[in-house]
């Protein structure tokens, strides 16, 4: 409404980009992407172009598609697995989060989502040398 623009459609392939896009800056990279396609948009069908999002990760190839999209169940059993693989460590280098290619923050929400206790996972590091 802001640029006084009005899409009747969404693009289905810009939706499954933004939704498997991992979003490391959070919602102001969500909201930057959006202005800019409203701005740059002739059409009026809303779409995004891929070079938008890919800039962040170079060496991640074409989209990761996010652990999150699973039942409850399968999320749970995915990040309890990072975890364990992590000593515990949720944020950082060698974290959970970083493994799973997802903010610190949207794994914290999760976890408490979900009721996973990541304390029990201190000190479980998996060693990937024999």
């Amino acid at each position: 409404r802001k640029a006084g623009r009005h899409f009747t459609a969404v693009d289905k392939k810009s939706l499954d980009l933004l939704e498997a896009y991992t979003w490391p800056g959070n919602i102001r990279e969500l909201q930057n992407v959006i202005e800019r396609s409203v701005i740059v948009s002739e059409a009026e069908t809303f779409s995004v172009d891929r070079s938008w999002l890919s800039r962040q990760r170079s060496t991640v190839p074409d989209i990761q598609p996010s652990p999150f999209n699973r039942s409850p169940a399968q999320e749970k059993t995915i990040i309890e697995d990072a975890l364990r693989e992590c000593g515990g460590r949720v944020s950082g280098p060698s974290g959970a989060a970083a493994k799973l290619r997802v903010p610190g923050s949207t794994l914290e929400s999760k976890i408490k989502a979900l009721k996973i206790d990541k304390n029990r996972f201190k000190g479980t590091h998996l060693s990937q040398s024999g």
